[in-house]
């Protein structure tokens, strides 16, 4: 297999606006576009084509704490972006934590009660 095992992630929310907020104050990103021909709202994070990437979708499922993990990409050093967490209406659930050569993570709960990983190598 050539390509990613990932290819889409989809992060489920009760309110599109507050999560786009939210995930826009963390990370300091620009959501790229808003689906209007699908049944569900979408908000999609910013990507290029032929890279993995996802969206916050409203209507399709239910947010939680169980099931899988999405672990965003948090730049450089995660704690910078792991410090704007509760500022923006989360909750951190697990500090910044080393993971050996692969770097570091990090667990948050977000404004719509998801919980999210972020990573970085430093």
């Amino acid at each position: 297999m050539k390509n990613n095992m990932v290819v889409w992630f989809d992060i489920p929310v009760n309110d599109i606006n507050r999560a786009k907020k939210f995930y826009s104050k963390v990370f300091k990103i620009k959501f790229q576009s808003v689906a209007e021909d699908t049944p569900n709202e979408m908000a999609f994070f910013p990507y290029e084509k032929g890279t993995v990437s996802g969206a916050l979708c409203q209507g399709m499922a239910k947010p939680n704490h169980n099931g899988s993990t999405v672990y965003l990409n948090a730049g450089e050093d995660l704690q910078e972006a792991l410090s704007r967490v509760e500022e923006a209406g989360g909750k951190i659930l697990q500090e910044k934590m080393e993971i050996g050569e692969n770097g570091f993570i990090a667990f948050f709960e977000d404004s719509e009660g998801n919980r999210v990983g972020m990573h970085s190598v430093n």
